[in-house]
């Protein structure tokens, strides 16, 4: 399991140098750094430090083409010549990679990547500019050794980037650091043995860069805070539990001279614990927490991605047949047939210069990416109104501005009395659905049923037109109002549950945020038989349930 960077730390501008520094001694043993910070000033102070390294570099982009990483036939010479002509790819140039907009490197580069990076001749720095839960492929990410996090960074709290200086050499590690890291990384909850190699020789690299032959403690510690800290899943139970680690004394025979040297190899474990908390952010708890909630959820972030051969971004090409629909890809069929082109000629002597067979063709393909649409159901019913309809209100409305800085579209749906109605269809009208929110009326029974079918409707509408919809269910459970308008809570929590099922048998996302002042069980079933995640908010306000609903839904 991979996380995010370590947030925000008073020295973390230092260790944000140290880590290239350290990086520059061992390359293929660090792997490289993931630095989350959006383009600025402070990034840019940081990446000056790489042009003082003597090793080149070249950057890449998340959508680079394999013939540009790898190399490829060179088409126009190997046409010319008759013969294959090859040509380099970044990767043959450079020693370490740049990659700009990580975070939105595709699965299949981020697989190629790894490959690269297991075979331990290059580095990677991985730029990754995300907001949220928008990051770096854990798979990508478990390579690297450093993660840092520059947001929040001042610029007046930087310092210009020192010259990396030539280190040569090595540095010899203490027999029992390798058992002393492996038990800390195992009470910091990390289970990657990567984790654990990097440590060590990350302490290698700070003992060669202090001039040291071989790792003391101070370089475990600095070394253990870099790579472990930002890798923890848990805090150790009790810190009894890191304290009985020490090696047992030595034996009474045991040579005086042999027991001095054991003393000073001696690793205190509670000061490397302390240490590795320490560099832990306060909430990383809270922060795994939310991050767990987000992955839960069904929906994504923007909308779905759909693979066509009309529009979109460009996908690699794949071979195929010509069937009136699709569009050839001629480079890509050229460069497929011209290896075949010496023995072609021979087989079949004609006057065609390129002989092209069916099996060369390849076709374009497009990854098109559709609106999403929000479908914000309110429960104005009494119950909800007492409790927290001012509160949903309020979220909603911060929920619309953020969807309307993405262009997304939005509906409102209210269920109140003895039904529920379309207040505002899909739109991208932030003033509009602000203004049909405020004077959205409470009282009434909680027809729970009907809201749910009125925007399981909208949003199947809105996805046979091409958007991505997704219900946020707002509500505190407690139906009474069933399906034909009568009262009752039993048949009403009946009809709510059968137009849960309709839901999720339609392949419809959904939330459900509970907003009452005690968790409703029955709301959570209802949940449950939606296929929806269930978040709970009985003393949140405005901004923290939007907060939550962002999160869910990415």
């Amino acid at each position: 399991m991979t996380h995010a960077p370590v947030g925000p730390d008073p020295d973390l501008w230092g260790n944000a140098q140290l880590a290239l520094h350290l990086l520059s001694i061992d390359p293929a043993g660090l792997g490289g750094i993931w630095l989350r910070a959006r383009s600025g000033p402070v990034r840019d102070r940081w990446m000056a430090a790489l042009d003082t390294l003597p090793a080149p570099h070249a950057k890449l982009h998340p959508t680079i083409s394999d013939d540009q990483l790898f190399g490829g036939l060179d088409l126009s010479a190997t046409l010319a010549t008759g013969a294959q002509v090859r040509s380099t790819g970044l990767i043959d140039r450079a020693p370490t990679l740049i990659l700009t907009m990580a975070e939105r490197t595709e699965p299949g580069l981020v697989a190629r990547l790894s490959q690269v990076m297991d075979r331990h001749e290059h580095s990677l720095i991985a730029l990754d500019e995300g907001t949220g839960d928008e990051a770096l492929a854990p798979a990508m990410a478990a390579r690297l050794a450093f993660h840092l996090d520059l947001e929040g960074i001042p610029f007046g709290a930087t310092t210009s980037a020192k010259p990396a200086d030539t280190h040569t050499g090595s540095a010899a590690i203490p027999a029992q650091a390798i058992d002393l890291i492996t038990r800390m990384a195992a009470q910091f909850g990390i289970d990657d043995p990567r984790a654990i190699l990097f440590t060590l020789n990350a302490a290698r690299a700070h003992a060669v860069l202090h001039g040291r032959r071989e790792a003391d403690e101070a370089d475990l510690h600095i070394a253990a805070q870099l790579v472990l800290a930002p890798r923890a899943t848990q805090l150790p139970a009790t810190e009894d539990d890191a304290q009985d680690t020490s090696e047992p004394p030595p034996s009474e025979d045991t040579p005086s001279e042999n027991a001095a040297q054991g003393d000073d190899m001696r690793l205190p474990d509670e000061l490397l614990l302390e240490a590795i908390k320490a560099a832990i952010p306060p909430d990383l708890l809270a922060r795994l927490a939310a991050r767990k909630a987000a992955r839960s959820a069904k929906g994504a972030g923007s909308g779905a991605k759909r693979t066509g051969n009309r529009r979109g971004r460009p996908l690699p090409p794949r071979a195929g047949r010509m069937d009136g629909r699709a569009r050839l890809d001629l480079v890509a069929t050229l460069r497929a047939a011209a290896p075949w082109q010496p023995m072609r000629r021979h087989l079949n002597p004609t006057d065609q210069r390129v002989q092209v067979r069916p099996s060369d063709l390849r076709l374009k393909r497009y990854q098109e990416q559709s609106d999403r649409l929000l479908v914000f159901t309110v429960d104005a019913s009494g119950s909800a109104a007492l409790a927290r309809l001012a509160e949903a209100k309020g979220a909603v409305e911060l929920l619309l501005a953020e969807a309307y800085a993405r262009r997304d579209h939005v509906a409102l749906v209210a269920f109140r009395g003895d039904g529920a109605d379309v207040l505002l269809p899909p739109t991208r009208s932030l003033v509009q659905t602000k203004r049909r929110l405020a004077a959205l009326p409470g009282g009434g029974g909680t027809p729970l049923a009907s809201g749910i079918e009125v925007a399981s409707q909208l949003a199947l509408q809105a996805k046979s037109k091409g958007l991505t919809p997704s219900i946020v269910l707002l509500t505190d459970g407690r139906a009474n109002i069933a399906r034909d308008g009568s009262a009752g809570r039993a048949q009403a929590a009946q009809d709510a549950n059968s137009a849960a099922m309709a839901a999720f048998a339609a392949g419809l996302d959904a939330l459900v945020i509970d907003m009452g002042t005690r968790p409703e069980r029955a709301l959570r079933t209802l949940a449950e038989v939606m296929g929806a995640p269930y978040v709970p908010l009985p003393r949140a306000d405005a901004a923290k349930l939007s907060k939550a609903v962002t999160g869910a839904l990415g």
